[in-house]
């Protein structure tokens, strides 16, 4: 049966070969701290505890010739249940989710163990704590040096020496062996007690490792996370150090509080779509203007660095989404990266379009996922912030109690030398001959002394006080060791009245960390609310459509003289031909329609156009608009074969109408008001006009117009 082992692992492939965990801390749960479990947990935890247990349940007899089609699993199936489960556990809980306790992953617990056995003030080569991490850690060393790096880069725990690499560029660290480390005050004195931790085997048995570190800082919420396990995933925000411990503060004296994320490059924050660590956040970079043709950004959201924020900008300019003439990268220990607008285009107009089609804003969603028990769980920031204030209590509280305890004992022993030499006890044990007569000597030398000690002699202090040497006897100055007790005694009354006042010690203690440290962790990212910029509104109009009648072609790569227009890439063309047909498409960059365009513009939805068509020997008007349209649909504005006389967007004051000439013709012209007749959809038939053959339409008088010859006006029903 294979060793079961804990607390091991992190962020590589392999799987220890003498891992064994336990199946029933593989299923997430919700935080129900407050409420009682839901029957659905219950069956859940249920199976997950028959699932892990190493001995077949019992089969119930089944009577012969019972007719059982069910095939017995192979002892392969039963093989890989049982590795894939005991993996799935082992990444979930001991390699990709921080713990709740003290806010990280196993690999990075060790980093820091390794650091604190190692510290002595002096930085330490990286090389060096990846080579003593590797005694607790299962795993290759490319994992510790990747991680503690990231740490380092964190600037909360680890101080670093050399190049660490840089979080704005993305430029990687150097190696191990040209860099070095060491704790910082902060990780040295909030992280750290030996008398607190608990300690299992690590993964060979030859060495002990933490469970958990003592964190009397909110670390988890501090530091964020991100991991991948087997079926889910974790993405902790990092919020400010000093909001953090102010939020402590308004826990204990039960206040409200509100903590929202903090990110090391800044940048601009939308959390209207954040709730206590559930839902997303938008993020931007801070663009300032320089001058008039001159955009400076000089913070960058998370998880982008100013190579590949340039790289979006590039490719959004080759796309035609953006102007850009030129970008310079001058960053190094800030961000700070040029761009140039080209001739006539003002730097502001680049700021929406920077927003909307490149890396300079992104949105970041938050799911808050700790191992709190060996378990799993989903929790919010309130309830994660309160545990930690919870645990630095006790913390505080067991602190104070061990303290305590070593002054009572210091004490007790200043007070047995001042009476041991005062009343010259040692000199009752010179004619002592054996060991036991000694200790009978000291034990009746101290009973008329019971009452100014607090607890009943020893051996062990009888040994103590043996070891005194003859020198500090004949030197003992009585008034000297008399104001040491006194100060002990003075730190004692101390240590017992913050331990009856813990609440108030707790906010003496988060204050002074504040002193402290408030002015090296400023809040980076600013808080508020933006608009969302619309693509299509921010887009740039690079493309420059037009029709060519000669050759039939339409689009940005055709020159052409005939319905030339400015589009970007998110527009649409609406495409009208002589016949009626119609469709709404892409921008082309070449795309053939013939000779027959009759109207080539960007759709919309309530544009009233007039149109007059003939059908069958019968002209027909009317004004009407296209409404919604499907992308590269065909539709048809009148029935096939009819021939358009005229289109125009708007609605004309006046239509010349001109006939032609026929046999006992008496009207040959006429006018008409198409404001007389009601809007209808793109597909409507129209007024009749006439039966008589149109010669032309107009909005203007033509050449042959006859201003001498009988004119009437059409009049619509």
């Amino acid at each position: 049966m294979p060793r079961k082992k804990k607390n091991t692992g992190s962020g590589d492939p392999e799987l220890p070969m003498d891992a064994h965990y336990d199946f029933g801390d593989l299923p997430i749960e919700e935080d129900t701290s407050e409420n009682p479990p839901r029957d659905e947990e219950a069956l859940a935890t249920s199976a997950a505890s028959e699932m892990g247990n190493d001995r077949e349940p019992p089969q119930e007899a089944k009577p012969e010739g019972s007719g059982s089609t069910e095939e017995p699993q192979s002892p392969l199936g039963k093989r890989m249940d049982t590795n894939f489960l005991e993996y799935a556990s082992y990444v979930i809980r001991d390699r990709a989710i921080p713990s709740l306790v003290d806010g990280l992953k196993p690999v990075q617990r060790r980093i820091m163990w390794s650091l604190h056995q190692n510290d002595d003030g002096k930085f330490i080569k990286v090389a060096n704590i990846v080579g003593h991490c590797m005694q607790y850690h299962p795993h290759g060393d490319a994992s510790i040096s990747d991680a503690l790096v990231v740490l380092t880069n964190k600037q909360y725990l680890i101080e670093g020496q050399g190049n660490f690499g840089n979080l704005f560029t993305g430029d990687p660290a150097a190696a191990s062996r040209y860099i070095e480390c060491r704790l910082t005050p902060l990780a040295r004195t909030q992280l750290f007690n030996d008398e607190l931790t608990e300690f299992v085997p690590s993964y060979d048995g030859r060495n002990k490792e933490p469970v958990c570190l003592p964190s009397k800082i909110p670390m988890l919420l501090m530091l964020g996370a991100e991991g991948i396990a087997v079926g889910l995933s974790a993405k902790i925000l990092p919020h400010n150090f000093c909001e953090l411990l102010e939020a402590q503060i308004a826990i204990l004296r039960k206040q409200s509080f509100e903590l929202l994320p903090d990110f090391p490059a800044g940048g601009l924050m939308d959390a209207t779509a954040y709730e206590d660590g559930k839902g997303s956040v938008k993020v931007r970079a801070k663009i300032d203007v320089k001058d008039a043709s001159t955009l400076h950004i000089t913070q960058i959201p998370p998880g982008t660095t100013t190579e590949s924020l340039i790289a979006s900008i590039e490719d959004a300019t080759r796309k035609g989404k953006l102007k850009v003439r030129s970008i310079n990268d001058f960053t190094s220990e800030k961000i700070e990266i040029e761009i140039k607008s080209p001739p006539g285009v003002p730097a502001e107009k680049l700021i929406p379009a920077l927003y909307a089609f490149t890396g300079c804003e992104c949105s970041i969603s938050s799911r808050l996922i700790v191992i709190r028990d060996k378990r799993p769980v989903e929790m919010t920031v309130s309830e994660v912030i309160k545990a930690n204030t919870t645990q630095l209590v006790d913390l505080l509280r067991r602190e104070l109690e061990l303290k305590e305890q070593k002054l009572l004992e210091d004490l007790f022993f200043k007070t047995l030398v001042r009476i041991f030499i005062e009343n010259r006890i040692y000199k009752k044990i010179e004619s002592c001959k054996t060991q036991e007569a000694i200790n009978k000597a000291i034990y009746k030398g101290f009973e008329p002394y019971r009452d100014e000690y607090y607890r009943d002699l020893e051996d062990s202090d009888i040994e103590m006080l043996l070891g005194v040497r003859i020198r500090r006897i004949s030197l003992f100055d009585i008034q000297r060791h008399q104001q040491e007790i006194e100060k002990v005694q003075a730190e004692l009354d101390q240590t017992r009245q913050n331990l009856k006042s813990l609440t108030r010690y707790t906010i003496r203690h988060i204050k002074e960390l504040l002193k402290a440290y408030g002015a090296t962790f400023p809040r980076k990212t600013q808080i508020g609310s933006f608009e969302t910029v619309v693509a299509k509104e921010a887009a740039f109009k690079s493309l420059k459509v037009a029709y060519d009648r000669d050759k039939g072609y339409i689009g940005y790569k055709v020159s052409g003289s005939e319905f030339q227009m400015a589009c970007s890439k998110y527009d649409k063309i609406l495409v009208v031909l002589q016949d009626g047909a119609y469709k709404v498409i892409e921008v082309p960059d070449k795309l053939f329609l013939g000779k027959e365009l009759l109207y080539c513009a960007t759709p919309e939805r309530e544009r009233e156009m007039t149109m007059a068509y003939r059908h069958k020997g019968v002209t027909y008007l009317k004004r009407f608009t296209f409404g919604g349209t499907i992308l590269n649909k065909d539709y048809r504005l009148c029935p096939e074969k009819s021939k358009v006389l005229f289109f125009e967007p708007g609605t004309p004051e006046v239509l010349y109408i001109k006939y032609k000439a026929a046999p006992r013709q008496k009207v040959s012209q006429q006018t008409a008001n198409p404001g007389e007749l009601g809007i209808k959809s793109a597909k409507a038939k129209g007024n009749q006009v006439s039966i008589k053959e149109v010669h032309s339409i107009r909005t203007k008088p033509p050449k042959n117009w006859d201003t001498k010859a009988a004119t009437t006006e059409l009049r619509f029903l």
